[in-house]
């Protein structure tokens, strides 16, 4: 029935009947039940019997006993928990296949889908995005340097995003990853693509997004600092803009902070003097070929400047008044915060810069008619002060801004002082300079050390304006400075510095301090005097500041004095500088910092020598200790020549301590320096005896130059003489022997009582030169070069005097026949048998003989020969029998040798 009527009936009709069944169905339910619940209440419960326990009956549950141990069987009614499980294995995926060899993030994410997903609309899923690039990079840094462009296309537009965190991780990786993977490129491309959307997040409606963009803007301009002279006139609008319109709170000081310090940044970079600014422009034309408002060969009147000029002048505008509320800010609170004391700071550093860029434009473009820098209100409230008792952190940034304010006033004078703040200015720098270094605090010692070079470098222009009274308060202030400061300091350098600008007047527009006036007078001697003493407290610690030192030194003493206090002050100098190039303490040398100092530092110093109207001869003689140092290099101590007699013919030196110096010189220098080393040794392995006949060249140069030979030959004769007599070295006898032939003459000058002794000195000297040069040695290369330079000069004063000659074979007859008598420098190697005293004799002989000009004059000393011969003879006749084999048969062979020899030259 139900079929057929479903089969008649329409589908919504046929729903509409089953409705209605169910309806009805449910009504009878009801009723049902309510019919059942009142006959329940109706019928009267039975009372339930009670069966009384008898004793012994049943109970009603059994009671099982359990062991211990066992376990418990499962109730009927538990529930299985067991899992059956199977596992399906695939052969391969096809999305894992696609990105294999790929670069992936930790989700398995290329960086197509990662730059997709980070313009998604869900905003965790694009800081997922931005943190998976961060990472890829970081694990892939390939990917980021074959897709720069794309990647900075994509990301910049999530600059001026919605979501604070996605902004905050874009900078991020901005700041951490991507700007530092394009350094090496052309990074003027990627700024250019990143700069228009940082320029439009500043127009943003959101002030978060607004503020963001100047970090970005900061960011770009420390990596790429010409951005901000390419868009000068775009980032000034900007910061005017926001700065202007009071959008920042004193409550936001965080905030604003941020601005500020992003416009320190931007402003530092602009031009203040000719070598910053050709840097920066040889980076933009080498990146661009184009430079807006800064480009050095720009025209004195472009456009461009002028619009740079108008930005920045509105700019301190707005800096100032900002400054002004800040002050107002503050007085306002209990205490000076350090996020609103940075504050002030930054507003007063970006003055400062425009400041400085304003006179530079000056200076350098010959501008007369720039805008007004309209300073008065920040004049106006300085010194800044506080009511209430400071800490000394807080007196430190009180401190602090008022320096940076008289810094501003300082260079602002140099456009155009305003001499209506004048006054309260030189009274605060003053008490600055005045402040005895020993009562401050240790914060502020820091501060002093910061500051205090740029507020002294004001000084010298300040002395040209104020009156008399002014210039004596600042000059004492500043001989304060100079006495109490550190010498390892910036302040110590920025006083020499100051110094030099004060008393060198080569320097247009320097100042010209009356040195006829006492106090001045006063002051200038007390300059000098701590010249000396810096050096040497300085020593090699810090060389540039040593540097600049001796570099005023030499100044002073090229320009000199026309007060004669100040000349002889600059004498006197010689005498503490002493200690700088030797430290005399008893018997020992210990050397000052003069030899630990740069090569140039110690030229520049030699060269001071010079202007000194006289040199002690205890300067000469720490000098000459020096010179004889290891550490010395050559070219330094043949510079030390040559500037004292330089100076000995200026009339600075007497002649009696320029000789003396050269003498000490030539007679103290060691060759070998303790070295087992021999003469035969190659002049790369002992570099020292070159040095010494490099400087025995020069000395004899000058010598021949000093005016009287005769007077300098009687000078040098007994000092010479005595010198050698000295047991000294063979390098350093030679060296003496060729200042002797130099100053002698043909026929020979010297005495006879110098004759006769310098005919013992030259037999030693030969002997020794003879033991140096062992026969086996003759095949050395040096052998020929060594034996002509050492025997040469006795060579030429044997050329002089034949009775120097005759003397010499006379005492070489006596060394063969006493055995007392034995050589200066090698007495170890003679013993107490005649035959080797025969040898050396034989071969000193030969070495004479085969000088051809010497064999015409050995003619004429046929009976010295031919004694010499006979004694030798006699000797060996006599020592015969106690001899070796082998000495005799040497000893024979050298009298032969010596009766060839004689032969030939006396038939």
């Amino acid at each position: 029935e139900e079929k057929s009527l479903h089969c008649e009936m329409s589908p919504a009709r046929v729903a509409g009947v089953r409705g209605n069944r169910r309806q009805e169905y449910g009504e009878r339910r009801v009723i049902g039940c309510s019919l059942l619940w009142e006959n329940r209440r109706m019928v009267r419960p039975k009372a339930s019997s009670k069966k009384k326990s008898t004793r012994g009956g049943g109970v009603d549950f059994k009671k099982f006993k359990r062991k211990l141990g066992r376990k418990l069987p499962p109730p009927k009614n538990a529930t299985n928990t067991e899992i059956k499980s199977k596992a399906i294995i695939l052969p391969e995926q096809s999305v894992a296949a696609d990105k294999a060899g790929l670069a992936v993030s930790k989700k398995g994410l290329t960086l197509k889908e990662l730059l997709q997903q980070s313009s998604h609309y869900n905003p965790k899923v694009r800081k997922d995005a931005l943190l998976g690039i961060r990472d890829l990079f970081l694990k892939f840094p390939q990917e980021l340097q074959s897709n720069k462009l794309a990647v900075v296309e994509k990301l910049r537009e999530r600059i001026s995003d919605q979501d604070k965190l996605i902004r905050e991780t874009l900078y991020q990786l901005f700041k951490l990853v991507v700007l530092p993977g394009c350094k090496e490129d052309n990074q003027g491309v990627f700024i250019s693509l990143l700069v228009a959307y940082v320029f439009s997040a500043m127009t943003h409606l959101s002030l978060d997004v607004r503020l963001m963009s100047f970090k970005y803007l900061e960011l770009l301009v420390q990596h790429y600092p010409p951005t901000f002279s390419l868009y000068a006139e775009k980032i000034l609008q900007g910061y005017d803009d926001i700065l202007r319109k009071n959008q920042l709170h004193m409550e936001e000081i965080g905030k604003l902070k941020s601005i500020l310090s992003g416009l320190v940044s931007c402003l530092s970079l602009l031009p203040s003097n000719q070598s910053e600014d050709s840097s920066i422009s040889k980076v933009i034309a080498a990146e661009l070929q184009l430079l807006h408002a800064f480009e050095a060969d720009a025209p004195k009147h472009s456009a461009g400047s002028s619009h740079i000029f108008e930005r920045l002048e509105g700019l301190v505008v707005v800096l100032v008044n900002c400054f002004n509320d800040l002050v107002t800010w503050v007085h306002s609170q209990p205490a000076l915060d350090s996020q609103t004391s940075d504050c002030m700071l930054c507003v007063l550093q970006s003055v400062e810069s425009v400041v400085r860029y304003f006179f530079y434009a000056r200076e350098k473009h010959a501008l007369q008619q720039l805008p007004s820098l309209p300073l008065e209100k920040l004049f106006t409230v300085f010194p800044i002060k506080s009511k209430a008792q400071l800490s000394e952190k807080e007196d430190d940034r009180y401190l602090i801004l008022n320096i940076k304010i008289s810094e501003i006033f300082f260079d602002l004078s140099r456009l155009s002082c305003p001499p209506v703040f004048l006054e309260k200015f030189l009274e605060f720098i003053e008490s600055l300079l005045s402040r005895e270094f020993s009562s401050v605090t240790r914060s502020q010692k820091v501060l002093y050390e910061k500051y205090m070079p740029t507020l002294l470098a004001c000084l010298p222009e300040l002395l040209k304006v104020v009156d008399y009274g002014w210039k004596a308060r600042l000059l004492q202030a500043y001989t304060t400075v100079f006495r109490g400061s550190s010498p390892q300091s910036a302040t110590k350098v920025a006083c020499v510095t100051v110094a030099e600008e004060l008393l060198v007047p080569h320097k247009q527009n320097s100042l010209n301090l009356d040195v006829d006036d006492q106090e001045t007078l006063g002051h200038v001697l007390t300059w000098m005097r701590e010249l000396p003493m810096l050096l040497i407290y300085l020593g090699d610690v810090q060389p540039s500041t040593s540097e600049v030192v001796i570099r005023l030194l030499v100044q002073l003493g090229r320009f000199g004095f026309s007060n004669p206090y100040l000349a002889e002050e600059y004498d006197n100098l010689q005498f503490l500088l002493q200690e700088f190039f030797v430290k005399q303490n008893n018997a020992d040398t210990n050397y000052g910092p003069f030899l630990r100092l740069p090569k140039d530092s110690q030229e520049l110093c030699v060269s001071c020598l010079y202007f000194f109207s006289f040199l002690d001869p205890c300067l000469l003689e720490c000098l000459a200790s020096c010179c004889l140092s290891q550490d010395l290099e050559p070219y330094i101590l043949l510079r030390i020549v040559e500037v004292l007699h330089s100076a000995y013919k200026a009339g600075h030196v007497l002649m009696a301590d320029h000789i003396s110096f050269f003498i000490t010189l030539v007679s103290k220098f060691e060759v070998t320096c303790g070295q087992a080393l021999s003469v035969l040794d190659s002049e790369a392995k002992i570099p020292r005896r070159a040095t010494l006949r490099q400087v025995t060249g020069v000395i004899c140069s000058f010598l021949s130059q000093m005016g009287d030979h005769t007077l300098v030959f009687d000078m040098l004769e007994k000092i010479v003489l005595d010198t050698i007599s000295l047991k000294l070295p063979a390098d350093n006898r030679c060296a003496l022997l060729r200042i002797l032939v130099m100053v002698d003459s043909s026929p020979t000058r010297l005495s006879d009582q110098s004759i006769t002794k310098l005919s013992k000195l030259l037999c030693e000297y030969l002997i020794d030169i003879v033991l140096i040069y062992p026969v086996e040695e003759c095949g050395n290369s040096n052998y020929i070069l060594h034996s002509r330079y050492y025997p040469l000069p006795c060579y030429l004063l044997f050329h002089r005097s034949i009775k120097l000659l005759m003397l010499v074979l006379n005492m070489l007859e006596v060394f063969a026949t006493q055995l007392d008598a034995t050589p200066l420098s090698h007495p170890a190697q003679l013993d107490s048998h005649h035959w080797r005293r025969i040898t050396m004799v034989v071969a000193v002989f030969l070495m004479i003989s085969k000088d051809d000009k010497l064999r015409d004059i050995l003619s004429s000393c046929r009976n010295e020969m031919y004694h010499l011969m006979q004694s030798v003879s006699s000797i060996l006749s006599k020592e015969e029998s106690s001899m070796s084999i082998e000495q005799k048969h040497k000893a024979n062979c050298a009298v032969e040798q010596l009766k060839t020899a004689i032969s030939e030259i006396s038939p």
